[in-house]
């Protein structure tokens, strides 16, 4: 396996307050200490990912350093690819609540796919040698037939959401650059993929939370759930931020290809819940449906064919799925024992 040499390197990561984000902070600056990393967040955005090392971006000496801007907004991502010629470029920033989209579609389309135009055009502009790697999803392929399993990277789009129409235009504009402007993108169709840090707008960790508000005596014995009969492939974040490392450190990997990295467990949402439930220190909770948690259209099967990223880059997902289930309920039990949540 040829992994390029990445000695010093100038990083921006947008997204970088968000599960993903944060986690690949950490993984970063573990396998890469001598990268400079430069991460945008909007100013009103949440820093509980980043708490554990805010201390550090005070620090000039750590290479560590936060941007103020939007991907909606052209003059501040100039600005901030105006003084600073980046090397690598991870693009995790989105509107990423497929349910949320249905509501607000607009702002969806106009962080998504404006978002990504915004950025390559900036860093194209600033950064032109820059590796970048944009964030897809596997929601471009919405509603697939089981003649199409497992899902490979030639299947069509069919999007089931208006975040999964924004991650189409992400995904295309993301091939676009490279094909119009050679600008070295690649771009990852990553599958469910969580562990502590996920927002509790997703199943897993709204569950997740409400069995720990149980456990703890602030919330009635009763988890509410959405449509339990879709189908996944579960990946642990831990191992999503590795292979987006080698997404852009591998000597092997094109400019503008395209990858689905996922798991290696499959398990529909009731399956998975049913597991943490097993987890619980507290028996007998019952589970309702939730009418405000349905989506009006779901993808319901999700299963990838991850054999070309593995191929290439020799990356296999190394973390269980009962170790991700069993990190993210801790990671709630100690936000609800210091009492760092909201009522849903």
């Amino acid at each position: 396996m040829a992994i390029m040499m990445t000695s010093e390197a100038k990083v921006l990561i947008t997204g970088a307050a968000g599960m993903v984000g944060s986690h690949l902070i950490d993984f970063l600056r573990i396998q890469e200490p001598t990268w400079d990393l430069h991460l945008l967040l909007r100013w009103q955005e949440s820093l509980d990912n980043l708490e554990h090392i805010l201390a550090d971006v005070e620090n000039p000496s750590v290479g560590l350093t936060i941007h103020y801007g939007d991907l909606r907004d052209l003059i501040s991502l100039e600005h901030i690819c105006e003084t600073i010629s980046f090397d690598y470029v991870f693009h995790l920033a989105a509107q990423s609540f497929p349910k949320t989209s249905f509501s607000n579609p607009i702002e969806t389309y106009d962080c998504n796919i404006q978002g990504t135009e915004n950025l390559l055009y900036a860093i194209h502009k600033h950064s032109p040698s820059a590796k970048v790697h944009v964030c897809s999803s596997s929601e471009v392929y919405g509603q697939v037939s089981k003649e199409e399993f497992p899902i490979s990277e030639s299947c069509r789009f069919h999007p089931a959401s208006p975040y999964a129409i924004s991650k189409v235009g992400t995904d295309l504009i993301g091939q676009h650059y490279a094909q119009a402007y050679d600008l070295e993108t690649r771009v990852t169709r990553m599958f469910t993929h969580t562990g502590p840090r996920r927002g509790d707008v997703f199943a897993e960790s709204t569950f997740a939370k409400q069995i720990a508000m149980i456990e703890a005596g602030v919330k009635a014995p009763i988890v509410k759930v959405g449509n339990l009969d879709s189908l996944r492939t579960w990946a642990d974040v831990r191992d999503a931020v590795r292979a987006y490392h080698l997404l852009l450190t591998h000597d092997g990997i094109m400019r503008g290809d395209v990858f689905n990295i996922g798991g290696a467990t499959v398990k529909t949402i009731g399956e998975m819940l049913e597991h943490l439930l097993s987890l619980s220190k507290v028996s007998g909770i019952r589970v309702e449906q939730d009418e405000t948690r349905l989506r009006p259209i779901d993808a319901d099967l999700q299963v990838p064919d991850t054999s070309k990223f593995s191929r290439i880059s020799g990356w296999e997902p190394e973390i269980p799925f009962e170790k991700t289930m069993e990190d993210l309920l801790d990671y709630w039990r100690e936000r609800v024992r210091n009492r760092q949540f909201l009522s849903r």
